[in-house]
């Protein structure tokens, strides 16, 4: 238990001089194994420093599996290292420590020091009062001088550590005894350091002594942790066991992965993180304990419910007493509403013992106190079951449903899947296990498809379902050429549903085949009745997102009673519409999934939602809001270990500050873009065109005619390019180029035909109206400016901005420099702030001056009289720096809102950035 290393070997208390610093200096790399903890080791490190020098304590708080006995391991090392003296105890959980334990490994090792002659008094003296056992509480303080006597006396040659390992799991005595000695160090060679779990409220002993409070780790370091010590785990099992583990070391290197076909059902933990998570919980009554088996099968409970489940199991009634031995334990805590466990990993500690059939009871006591026939009373029924049970397996399969629409798509896998082994009927078994592969490749749950594709190839399947369990059995890996071509028309409502689903999983696959492609459009134009179907809209928008827009787009707006889908399908209508030219329609869609998600308390499923959001803002050229959403994503992205989606949301974050400022897009490398196409499988395509973008806000006209002609005027044009008609057309008429641009128009135009997306011919005006420049440019404005452009800042900032030349080249001053404001005030909108000065150079150019109105100057009316109550107050907020969002969430707006009050704002106050309004308020300020 004690480690000793010196350069000599003093008797104890030898009053050779020493330097009051360490004999050797700190090794400063962390020690193997240690990971995420730099921080914390560095403060220890210079409290080791501090200690040797005139000396100090420190107490390390945390958790159980926080990483406390790991930086204590670390900081014995480096004492031991650099010379210093070492002596140790370690409290014992889960047990009764026996008086003057936790002293007597501490100093034992100084009673035996060999050459004791010097201070034999003291240290007989101090042998006698540890003999003699405990004493009285008011009596210790006797024992507690003569330890400090001794331990001074033993660091007066050599630098000394008493490294404490819970110190809250000591007997009181000795806890008493060394918080004494921790508060005492000072002007001696003495460091302490003790460790203890975290409480409600410090410990009274330990008032006074520094302490350090281990939090959880970053999810970056967790994930970082995870790959270091546990590598070759497949995604989903390192999802599960991050979102577990929460950021508890020890709950990464210990928790099992998850074997789904363990029954029953229960939270699963290891021996050793059930012992370090709930030492006590054997101790505690059978009632509490059954209380606690409740509340980690069904966390949702309200308290009332789960102790009428729990009298169930032992037939005995129970009150709110029985919850009272588990909180003094700090094992669950009561909200008010339900019981709350310390961490995520207690609830699987607190039942790792309990026997399988003791879980069954619990399950059917948990049926029998929830709503009949509701989807959590049949999943526990389900856990009760032995054997085949075909009543019980048709009633999970038709409540699957059910689980999808209250957003609990896991749950609705697990109901299939449990439905699949307790049908006696292959087919039957077939279906179900089916149905739960399929769903499982909605929620990138890659092992759990796999495994329920194969078991659903052993059973009898259409050859519809037979192909499709085939393309999701080689899910994550490498799938042959599908032939669309090849497939046969689906017989009967099973089989339509399978084609659906396989439509879905190849389309992907085929996207980049047009022959392929084109065969799987018309095998989806074959599906009879199925039109406005959410799955067959996405696999057409993907694999034809430019040669079906129209018809996709006419079949998201047929489908009615948005409200009665899953959200899943929400998601999908969303995905059609933004890759076929309505990102309005596509942002509108995913705020509704957004608004479920959060309802529905589903962080986890937020950082998809939230990434297509940006992609919908970028498209429309509101790149302040996709920045803000891409960074939510990011961070939510990270938080629960979705690394795909954190890569695409930084890249693309990225891309939208270039935008902004014309500066240079970040590249991506080679594992980071790889990440990124498994979330957004178009995003090299998004990339090449939002470059070609910021080369054209950064000025650099010519190169970025050039990357957007390449875009734009080959075989297969993207859908991204699309998006890109308006600054191909500003770069052209800048390096005069207008009359080519027009005949990649013409050509696009003609391609698209009758499929044109109706957000797509807009930009084809708008963009013919921006190169316009002969006899019929008046009426190209006119129809420009006649289209609704109020969702589409991108549009209308260049059009007003091409509008405003045309009109000073025509000396007609006044209405440029009205139309020209209106342009600087769309452009502040979208966030880009590489067009400030340019903007500024227009209005100048068509007669803007300081005293008329010029950007940013002050004008003789007041704020007041220039803006509404609400317009000024919004001012105000934007101002101060706050997004249209922020401002929105304060003034119960949605950020469309604040967008249009702001592109009213700025050309009454005559500014062209966000930056400038804190300024110009200032000087419109009333005298």
């Amino acid at each position: 238990m004690n480690a000793q290393s010196r350069l000599s070997s003093p008797t104890v208390g030898q009053a050779e001089p020493h330097t009051l610093s360490l004999v050797a200096p700190l090794v400063e790399a962390p020690p193997a194994g240690l990971v995420g903890r730099d921080g914390e080791l560095r403060a220890l490190r210079d409290f080791l420093r501090e200690a040797t020098a005139h000396g100090a304590a420190r107490l390390v708080s945390g958790h159980a599996g926080s990483g406390k006995s790991a930086l204590l391991e670390a900081v014995v090392q480096d004492a031991t290292t650099a010379g210093m003296r070492v002596l140790r105890c370690a409290g014992i959980r889960g047990g009764e420590p026996s008086d003057l334990s936790g002293l007597l490994q501490l100093v034992w090792p100084v009673l035996g020091t060999p050459g004791r002659s010097s201070c034999a008094g003291r240290l007989d003296a101090l042998e006698l009062l540890l003999v003699d056992g405990a004493p009285a509480p008011g009596e210790r303080s006797r024992l507690s001088f003569a330890v400090l006597d001794v331990l001074e006396a033993a660091g007066a040659g050599q630098p000394l550590l008493l490294a404490v390992d819970d110190w809250d799991a000591l007997d009181e005595c000795s806890r008493d005894v060394l918080s004494f000695v921790a508060r005492r160090t000072g002007g001696h060679p003495l460091a302490v350091l003790l460790t203890t779990r975290t409480h409600r409220g410090r410990p009274a002993p330990l008032a006074g002594v520094a302490e350090l409070a281990l939090g959880p780790l970053t999810s970056a370091r967790s994930a970082r942790l995870l790959a270091a010590r546990r590598p070759g785990l497949d995604a989903q099992a390192a999802r599960e066991l991050l979102a577990t583990a929460a950021g508890n070391p020890l709950a990464l290197l210990e928790l099992p992965v998850r074997d789904e076909d363990s029954l029953p059902y229960a939270p699963v933990s290891s021996d050793r993180l059930a012992a370090a998570m709930s030492p006590g919980v054997a101790r505690l009554p059978a009632g509490t304990r059954d209380l606690l088996l409740v509340a980690a099968l069904h966390p949702a409970g309200d308290l009332p419910l789960l102790l009428s489940a729990a009298s169930r199991i032992g037939g005995t009634a129970l009150g709110f007493a029985a919850l009272e031995p588990a909180e003094r334990e700090g094992l669950v805590a009561f909200d008010g509403i339900r019981l709350v466990f310390a961490h995520p990993a207690t609830a699987g500690a607190v039942v790792h013992d309990v026997a399988p059939g003791h879980r069954r009871s619990a399950h059917a006591a948990l049926a029998a106190v929830l709503a009949p026939g509701s989807v959590r009373t049949l999943w526990h029924l389900s856990q009760t079951a032995k054997g085949h049970d075909q009543d019980l397996a048709g009633r999970l399969e038709a409540v699957h449903g059910h689980a999808l629409r209250q957003s609990e798509p896991l749950l609705a896998v697990r109901l299939l899947r449990r439905a699949a082994e307790l049908h006696p009927a292959p087919a039957d078994q077939g279906r179900c296990a089916l149905r739960a592969a399929q769903l499982a490749h909605v929620l990138g749950l890659e092992r759990m498809t796999r495994t329920m594709a194969h078991r659903a190839l052993r059973r009898p399947l259409g050859p519809l379902g037979t192909l499709c369990a085939e393309a999701l059995a080689r899910t994550g890996g490498e799938r042959p050429a599908a032939d669309p071509a090849a497939w046969p028309a689906p017989d009967g409502p099973e089989e339509r549903e399978n084609a659906l689903e396989l439509a879905r999983v190849t389309a992907p696959d085929v996207a980049d085949d047009e022959v392929r492609a084109d065969a799987l459009l018309a095998f989806l134009d074959g599906l009879p009745g199925r039109a406005d179907d959410p799955r067959l809209l996405q696999a057409m928008a993907t694999a034809g997102p430019v040669r079906r827009a129209a018809t996709v787009l006419a079949g998201v707006r047929a489908v009615r009673h948005l409200a009665d889908l899953p959200v899943r399908d929400l998601e999908r209508l969303g995905e059609a519409a933004l890759l076929t030219g309505d990102p309005l329609g596509a942002l509108d869609l995913y705020r509704q999934a957004e608004r479920r998600h959060r309802f529905h308390d589903v962080p986890d499923q937020l950082p998809r939602v939230l990434l297509r959001q940006g992609l919908a803002h970028l498209a429309m050229g509101d790149w302040g809001q996709g920045g803000h959403a891409f960074g939510r994503c990011a961070e939510l992205a990270e938080d629960h270990g979705q690394g795909p989606a954190a890569a695409a949301a930084r890249l693309l974050a990225d891309l939208v500050r270039a935008l902004r400022t014309g500066g240079t897009v970040r590249p991506g490398g080679v594992a980071e873009l790889a990440a990124a196409r498994r979330a957004v499988r178009s995003i090299d395509a998004v990339l090449a065109v939002g470059t070609a973008c910021a080369l054209a806000e950064s000025g650099d006209f010519e190169a970025a005619f050039a990357a957007l002609s390449a875009l734009l005027d080959g075989p297969g044009v993207g859908a991204a390019a699309l998006f890109a008609l308006v600054p191909f057309a500003e770069a052209a008429e800048a390096v005069n180029a207008a009359e080519e641009a027009l005949g990649v128009l013409d050509r696009l135009e003609a391609r698209l035909g009758a499929e044109c997306a109706p957000g797509v011919a807009v930009q084809f005006t708008v963009a013919r109206a921006v190169l316009a420049d002969d006899e019929d440019t008046e009426e190209l404005f006119e129809r420009a400016l006649a289209e609704d452009l109020s969702g589409w800042p991108y549009l209308e900032a260049p059009l007003r901005l091409a509008h405003g030349r045309w009109l000073r080249r025509r000396r007609q001053f006044a209405d440029s420099r009205a139309t020209l404001r209106q342009a600087a005030a769309g452009f502040a909108m979208m966030g880009a702030e590489a067009r400030t000065a340019r903007i500024t150079a227009e209005l100048r150019a068509s007669g803007e001056r300081p005293d008329s109105g010029a950007a940013g100057a002050p004008r003789r009316s007041t704020a007041g009289d220039l803006l509404s109550a609400q317009e000024l107050r919004i001012a105000e907020l934007a101002g101060r720096g706050l997004s249209n969002r922020e401002i929105g969430e304060l003034l119960d707006l949605s950020p469309r809102t604040i967008g249009a009050y702001l592109y009213r704002i700025f050309p009454r106050l005559g500014v062209t950035a966000r930056a400038q309004l804190a300024a110009v308020l200032k000087h419109h300020a009333p005298s």
